[in-house]
């Protein structure tokens, strides 16, 4: 067995008394923890009578980041609809447009957050917000970086400028200051300025500091020339245009054309008598102790990464940025500080290390919704080819399965978590077999909803199981019809039985039947079981007797006896059902029928020691009305007809 890579973090649980042993179930999607009686030296005692229910993945439950599941299963399944055939070269813009749709979801998630936790009164609520504020920014950074280094994967020249943005992108607390700062009263007197005017250089958004810097320069008149020659080197900054006809070799020239002339203003000391100046112009020629002297400015070690990359080495190749990325995570972090979660998993994106990537993020985040997307996207995108695991299935599909189960513990994101399954080959039917029997059915439209899933995949046991379940429930609430219904979808003939005898027994009871509709459309079902053939042709001797069709319905009562479909408990009901037909005026049934519901009704009496006084008297009756009717039919069919 392999060892964890991180040690377990602990969970406190709140009234939890730590010198009594614990007692624990797991679920689908949690742990139930108690208290025992036992203390940890092995006494008994008392123990409290709470359980405690530990949730793997809080997210699910939160009424934002569930639109953000949602909104990613959409995305989720487009994507696995991009044609196969297709070679991964020409699918790549369609990648990237997926890449994008992704992180604009997370993007629109953490807007919704961020509202929420402004709105809300409730501290815990504003503290939880955060938190999740403070994730989704992380996931979105990392797969922004991932998007650039991966999936785009920008070539030199175009790499710098994919990463600025990136930077740019997710360093938003500098426009703010700006906008306070330009909005002040005198924008050069704010305490701010020169830091605005240095971030704008130090993000590489020139034009914006040249702006900036002009408002001082025309408050000091007797600078002009510096300030003159600042913005001449600014405007002067090469900026490498992918979709122009410069080629990156012109480019490389023209950018150490420019920096030489910054250096040679430096050595010239133009800038002497106005340090601001100078130190922007060390920072146009990569001097690294510069760069670190306003490492608050960049506040991250990667901002300081693609600063001195911009102003060193802007044709970096993506196979140089891991010894350029190590080198700045360590200049950047002084040796008292250890590199976070974070910091670790965007050095492994830069140094090309996929799968470590996705391991640090597994460990590091809160629930499996990044890994499982972004792990399916690099497969498709034919980036993790290489790379199965020992016991089974490979990467993607064992993270889908994971975030899938995950959701199916929710009740109604379940239905999205049906569709990841589908699309995983290896394990995804038998993980969707064992999970969709877990599914409360609450209501009957839940189940009709479980129902069309199952079926839709000719999942046949698990459709009979929850048949199963619903009919019982249904006969439990005393709702006969549901009961059958559900019973019929389930194929069960002795659960079809049990139904039709409570129906039969509700008929002698209250003398009429209930769920007319249903019954009286049960068609090629009611071959199901024998006692429900004889339910549905006892209804329609009922309606052949309503619709005055005697001959017809006699017949039909007569067949149901002789043929033994009739439970023999019932022969009474149906004997006392024919009564009216033998009183009729006309001969309805001929003497051979009548002899042999004579030997129907014998043969039940026979062996009877102890009738009841009303089976005694129906009984009378009977074989009154029979004796008559058989005179009758003597004497009709023995009449000849002149």
């Amino acid at each position: 067995m392999e060892e964890v890579d991180v040690e377990p973090t602990t969970t406190n649980i709140p009234g939890i008394n730590k010198k009594k042993h614990l007692g624990f179930v797991w679920g689908p999607g949690d742990i139930q923890v108690y208290e025992t009686i036992y203390n940890a030296t092995g006494a008994t005692g008392s123990g409290n009578s709470f359980i405690h229910e530990i949730r793997k993945d809080e997210d699910i439950y939160s009424p934002i980041l569930r639109k953000l599941f949602n909104e990613s299963h959409h995305i989720f399944v487009g994507l696995q609809r991009i044609n196969e055939d297709l070679p991964s070269k020409n699918k790549k813009p369609q990648f990237v447009s997926i890449s994008k749709n992704y992180r604009s979801v997370i993007r629109a998630c953490m807007e919704e957050l961020q509202q929420a936790a402004e709105s809300t009164q409730d501290a815990s609520l504003t503290t939880q917000y955060g938190n999740q504020v403070s994730i989704l920014l992380a996931i979105e950074m990392i797969w922004n970086l991932c998007e650039v280094l991966f999936i785009d994967a920008a070539p030199a020249g175009s790499l710098l400028l994919h990463l600025l943005d990136w930077v740019r992108l997710h360093k938003a607390d500098m426009d703010v200051k700006a906008r306070e700062v330009l909005g002040s009263e005198s924008p050069t007197n704010h305490p701010a300025y020169w830091d605005v005017v240095l971030s704008y250089v130090l993000q590489g958004r020139v034009d914006e500091a040249r702006q900036v810097l002009g408002k001082q320069a025309v408050l000091q008149p007797a600078a002009r020339a510096m300030f003159k020659l600042m913005d001449s080197l600014l405007t002067k900054m090469p900026t490498f245009n992918p979709s122009g006809t410069q080629s990156l070799t012109e480019f490389d020239v023209k950018w150490r054309h420019w920096h030489e002339e910054c250096d040679r203003c430096l050595q010239d000391n133009s800038f002497a008598s106005s340090p601001h100046l100078e130190v922007i112009c060390k920072i146009l020629v990569g001097d690294e102790d510069t760069l670190l002297q306003h490492k608050e400015l960049m506040g991250s070690w990667y901002h300081f990464l693609v600063t001195r990359l911009l102003f060193s080495h802007p044709t970096v190749k993506p196979t140089e940025l891991h010894y350029y990325a190590q080198s700045c995570m360590t200049m950047y972090l002084d040796s008292r500080s250890f590199p976070e979660p974070l910091d670790s998993i965007l050095l492994a994106a830069f140094e090309f290390d996929i799968h470590q990537v996705i391991k640090d993020c597994s460990i590091a985040l809160n629930n499996w919704w990044f890994v499982a997307h972004f792990t399916d996207l690099l497969d498709h995108c034919k980036l993790l080819q290489s790379h199965n695991l020992h016991f089974g299935s490979n990467l993607r599909e064992f993270l889908l399965l994971e975030y899938a189960s995950g959701l199916f513990t929710h009740h109604s994101l379940w239905q999205v978590a049906v569709d990841y399954f589908d699309h995983c080959p290896e394990f995804g039917r038998t993980y969707l077999e064992l999970q969709i029997e877990r599914v409360p059915l609450d209501t009957e439209r839940k189940a009709l909803k479980v129902l069309r899933v199952c079926e839709q995949r000719q999942m046949s046991e698990q459709v009979r199981s929850i048949c199963k379940i619903m009919a019982k429930g249904a006969l439990r609430n005393s709702r006969l019809g549901s009961a059958l219904s559900w019973s019929i979808r389930a194929k069960d003939a002795a659960f079809a039985t049990l139904i039709s005898e409570r129906f039969l027994q509700d008929y002698c009871a209250r003398g009429s039947f209930s769920d007319l509709d249903l019954i009286d459309n049960l068609g090629s079902a009611m071959l199901l079981s024998d006692r429900l053939t004889f339910l549905g042709k006892y209804r329609e001797f009922h309606k052949l007797y309503e619709d005055k069709r005697s001959r017809e319905a006699a017949k039909l009562l007569l067949s149901l006896m002789t043929a033994k479909i009739a439970p023999r408990s019932f022969w009474m009901t149906l004997l006392t059902d024919a009564l009216p037909l033998l009183e009729h005026q006309e001969v309805i049934f001929s003497a051979d029928q009548t002899h042999e519901l004579t030997f129907c009704l014998e043969e039940l009496t026979t062996g009877k020691t102890d009738p009841q006084e009303n089976d005694t008297v129906t009984i009378e009756l009977l074989r009154l009305a029979l004796a008559r009717n058989l005179a009758k039919a003597i004497v009709k069919e023995g009449t000849v007809e002149i």
